[in-house]
């Protein structure tokens, strides 16, 4: 069975920044891809980040040049470092792990974790 568990969500001002963590864990051979990706309520969740075991990195083009996104192999862990926030950023913020385990490959999805961006 695998784990995702995100952290790092919260309330901040317009162009402030937030830093979240998510950690992958159990029977895991190997990671192939982690990344976060964000929903609104009433609208469909969309990529906003992720990375390849070998550090390649995809962005959504609405965080280009804000957002940067990390991981950390031997800990099996990925960070979103997210500065200059802004309002439309807001939403809940979703780990998802694409991972090598006995059965195959799989993906897995975290719990979310809620951004608020907010005067």
């Amino acid at each position: 069975q695998v784990r995702v568990v995100e952290s790092g969500g919260g309330l901040v001002q317009p162009g402030g920044s937030l830093r979240l963590s998510c950690a992958a864990s159990g029977s895991i051979f190997s990671i192939l891809v982690m990344g976060w990706y964000r929903q609104v309520s009433g609208t469909e969740r969309e990529l906003v980040a992720v990375i390849t075991r070998a550090g390649v990195t995809t962005y959504g083009d609405s965080v280009k040049g804000r957002f940067t996104i990390s991981r950390d192999n031997t800990k099996n862990t990925v960070y979103l470092q997210m500065n200059n926030l802004r309002f439309e950023d807001t939403g809940v913020y979703y780990c998802n792990s694409f991972v090598s385990v006995a059965a195959g490959n799989e993906a897995y999805w975290g719990q979310g974790t809620q951004v608020t961006v907010s005067s």
